[in-house]
């Protein structure tokens, strides 16, 4: 037990000077209260207020003079120069914000924002923040010098002839319908202009550009009642707008992209790993097709590039994480040597039991993006590559075929999955490119071989028509006397200014060089100028190829006449390979360029 003098003495230590003087202490307060008693009462007041004052100052003003000073100091101690993660190249300046300066940013331009890596929480980038990640390096801002010779000026002149039609007929609208001229009405959210934005800027047709960026800034509204094809606003509107971005680095069109983005998120919020192929860009209420319960399986596995395009260039994940996690669940599906059925159920999340198939329609593009998403990550996944490898010898195991009696290669469909048909849409053409942009890729170099035999069978589906112009579907002669390879049936004999063989010839010239695959695109340029251009604006799909004198016009111009056929016309008979080059971009199935990343 303490005494009464020690716990005196332990009093006076706490209580007093730090010496013991407790007595000391008590006689000061008393000296100093007689001192304010002696104050007249304004005197009192006074004081009173410059008290509050001081302490007001310190509470509001404190913290900001320290953020000036520390600020300063931790900016100079901790600013750094980075790289692009390889070590190599131009480095950028970056500093610390704090997280206050984050929040009063997140509804800023992209450019305007600022966040440093390690102020991001653990496991993940800051919810709701959108900030520019510089884990790549961005292609320079490329230099356009317009059309070098008399076919890309040819080229340009249809594409003003085009433009010119659906500015005075159907401005702001989907399409244009050039013969009535009127337009029709889709998604409401001006397909054709937004589709044709990179195919402007590389033509050089700044005024053009201008207008339509105009209306983008001012004009292109998200927020309406309207329901949308996931895959197809993707692939024209999102990639459009993000490959306008790249080429220009105008945020407008990135601040579009993001509303986008945002706004057919819902698609995926499905445990069966598929998500709904359409949404409602106002409300977010995704579902199924009018149709019935089941997805086109092109449709779920080729909207992995753009959205992983717009994580990269704002660095939330959540675009990334949504489509890769469709494109993990369809990995781990069972297929047939690596081939898929065309339908997939959005509810079970499996292929439909006997679906047809095929490298057309409902299918396509799901082999296309396996490869470019592996070249646009920096070849960095390979499971991506050993699917598309695999695909490519199932196809040749079951599909690929021969015609009579011209040897004609082309690649045919399996009904049910076990019928052999030998019937080939013009859509399956896009192949041959990207086998060819497979072989000079790590791929197995027979496959530039392949691609040879199949552009010619596409262009041969020109050549052989009445028009110069492919049917949308051809069926190949296999019997042994018959003398004509291919077969088109009246229904199929329709075209709809597709793209696809002249993306093949770009693709095997690019790599090539062979001079006569810009001859083979020349002839098919001019089939389009004599039987679908429309005098007074625009071109038209028709209805049949087989008719030279009564193609019949369909009176509609499909919106990648512009963003598609057009540009890869263009890049086909341009003498520069810096333009757009295919190291450095990847083309999305609807033609928009974006960047190869480094990781």
């Amino acid at each position: 037990m303490y005494s009464s003098s020690s716990r005196r003495e332990y009093s006076a230590i706490s209580l007093g000077d730090g010496q013991g003087h407790y007595d000391n202490g008590k006689a000061r307060r008393q000296s100093c209260w007689r001192s304010w008693k002696r104050l007249s009462s304004l005197q009192r007041s006074i004081l009173l207020v410059a008290t509050c004052l001081g302490i007001v100052a310190v509470v509001y003003l404190g913290p900001i003079i320290y953020h000036d000073i520390m600020g300063t100091e931790i900016d100079r101690m901790t600013r750094r120069k980075i790289g692009d993660g390889t070590g190599e190249g131009d480095s950028v300046t970056r500093k610390i914000v704090d997280f206050e300066e984050i929040r009063n940013n997140a509804n800023k331009p992209i450019d305007q924002v600022a966040v440093d890596d390690w102020k991001k929480p653990k496991r993940g980038p800051p919810k709701n923040v959108r900030n520019r990640t510089k884990e790549h390096v961005q292609p320079d801002k490329m230099i356009i010098t317009g059309p070098q010779n008399p076919r890309q000026r040819a080229v340009v002149e249809a594409f003003k002839h085009s433009w010119k039609g659906y500015k005075e007929y159907a401005w702001g609208r989907d399409e244009l319908q050039p013969i009535s001229r009127s337009y029709s009405t889709w998604f409401g959210v001006g397909l054709t202009l937004v589709d044709s934005l990179d195919t402007m800027y590389i033509m050089g047709l700044k005024e053009e550009f201008e207008e339509a960026r105009e209306w983008v800034a001012n004009s292109l509204d998200f927020n309406i009642n309207k329901d949308v094809n996931l895959f197809e606003i993707t692939i024209r509107i999102l990639g459009g707008l993000l490959s306008a971005y790249h080429l220009t680095k105008d945020t407008v069109f990135l601040n579009k992209a993001i509303d986008l983005g945002d706004r057919l998120l819902p698609c995926f919020d499905k445990r069966s790993g598929v998500p709904f192929s359409d949404v409602n860009l106002k409300s977010g209420y995704a579902h199924a097709p009018k149709w019935g319960p089941d997805s086109s399986t092109s449709e779920v596995t080729t909207i992995q590039l753009e959205f992983k395009d717009l994580s990269r260039i704002t660095g939330d994940h959540k675009y990334e994480e949504a489509t890769d996690s469709v494109a993990q669940h369809v990995h781990e599906l069972p297929k047939k040597d690596g081939l898929v059925p065309y339908f997939i159920n959005a509810n079970t999340g499996r292929f439909r039991q006997g679906g047809t198939l095929t490298f057309g329609a409902r299918a396509d593009s799901y082999y296309e993006y396996l490869l470019k998403q592996w070249l646009q990550t920096g070849k960095t996944n390979d499971i991506l590559k050993s699917d598309y490898l695999e695909a490519v010898v199932g196809m040749e195991k079951h599909l690929l075929r021969e015609s009579e009696p011209n040897k004609l290669t082309f690649i045919g469909e399996l009904i049910g999955g076990h019928s052999f048909s030998p019937k080939m849409d013009h859509l399956v053409c896009y192949f041959a490119g990207t086998l060819a942009l497979g072989a000079v890729n790590e791929c197995p170099s027979e496959h530039l071989n392949l691609a040879r035999r199949l552009t010619k069978t596409c262009y041969e589906m020109y050549a052989q028509m009445p028009t110069k112009l492919s049917p949308e579907i051809a069926h190949f002669n296999m019997i042994p006397g018959v003398k004509e390879d291919l077969i088109i049936k009246g229904a199929d004999s329709h075209n709809l200014q597709r793209p696809e063989t002249v993306e093949s010839l770009f693709y095997m010239y690019r790599l090539t060089g062979e001079q006569q695959y810009r001859e083979w695109g020349w002839k098919i340029f001019e089939a389009f100028e004599k039987h679908t251009k429309v005098p007074g604006g625009g071109y038209t799909s028709i209805h049949n190829v087989k008719d030279a004198q009564n193609p019949r016009p369909r009176d509609k111009m499909e919106s990648f006449w512009l963003g598609e056929t057009l540009k890869y016309f263009y890049l086909l008979f341009s003498d520069d390979e810096s333009l757009l080059p295919l190291d450095k971009y990847v083309f999305n199935t609807e033609a928009h360029p974006l960047p190869i990343y480094t990781s």
